[in-house]
């Protein structure tokens, strides 16, 4: 099991020049980093696949960045920006040689209101239909997209692991699976370690941050159980850490941090590495 780190904690785009963050993070202790991705076009996939390399690092996911532009259950205009993002960050990784396409990637951030059940079964049909398009694609590029189901008040789409493994039950694709995030089923799931045994080997990532989106280890989650169920499963991905501050603008506008979390994005990362790598051994 790999300990990562999101790269939104410390930019926004991800560029060519970000990865003069790789060395900090191997100096660090972690193993892996998920670059996430806000326009493909923003760097170099060899070049960032180099870096790496020198760094003595992994790419281990891909984060997707959705938009109103980018959703998979909009308009046509939405629907067709999202699979050619997704398509082109799947191409990234092949060159990063990364494994996994991580997030929302069924909506649009944001989107919420809540529809009529007719409306909802429609959207579904549609968002169906569109994963089955992407997942084959991963399916020919030996990759996988891993779903994430999101809180209440970022999405009235998917929020529970229930959901999430209704949807990758009705598009039947080998290269559709899971993604979870503590911050996430903090609100929604009655109990987050028997979500995690619910999904079971469909659960193919996985993101680690504290209940008010700060250090993991430093909030009320329940993490003693989170490591037995990840055992229970014999879950064998990457465990991020994907934490906000007030540093990178762009996120913090993003993510809803309106206030100084933690002390420092650094005391984050390494206090989080420190508990994570104590608590998962």
């Amino acid at each position: 099991m790999r300990l990562g780190i999101n790269t939104f904690l410390f930019t926004c785009p991800f560029t060519n020049e970000s990865t003069a963050w790789f060395k900090t993070f191997k100096k660090w202790g972690f193993d892996s980093v998920e670059i996430a991705i806000n326009d493909p076009a923003d760097f170099c996939p060899e070049h960032v696949k180099a870096e790496l390399d020198k760094a003595g690092l992994v790419c281990g996911s891909v984060c997707g960045a959705f938009g109103p532009d980018r959703d998979l259950r909009g308009n046509a205009a939405a629907q067709k920006n999202s699979i050619a993002y997704i398509k082109a960050c799947i191409d990234h990784m092949v060159a990063l040689d990364c494994p996994s396409f991580i997030g929302p990637v069924y909506s649009a951030v944001g989107r919420i209101g809540g529809n009529e059940p007719k409306e909802y079964a429609r959207q579904w049909k549609l968002v169906v239909k569109n994963l089955k398009t992407v997942c084959k694609y991963a399916e020919k590029q030996g990759k996988q997209i891993c779903m994430e189901p999101l809180n209440r008040f970022e999405t009235d789409f998917i929020n529970t692991c229930d959901q999430a493994l209704q949807m990758v039950k009705d598009v039947g694709s080998p290269a559709l699976k899971l993604h979870l995030d503590t911050f996430h089923m903090n609100i929604e799931e009655k109990n987050q370690a028997k979500a995690i045994r619910k999904a079971g080997k469909l659960l193919a990532h996985f993101h680690a941050c504290g209940s008010d989106r700060g250090t993991p280890g430093k909030d009320h989650i329940a993490w003693p159980e989170i490591a037995k169920a990840l055992k229970a499963v014999k879950y064998q991905g990457d465990v991020v850490i994907e934490s906000f501050t007030q540093d990178v603008k762009i996120i913090a506008k993003a993510a809803a941090i309106w206030r100084q979390i933690e002390p420092s994005r650094e005391g984050i990362a390494k206090g989080g590495l420190k508990f994570l790598r104590k608590t998962l051994a």
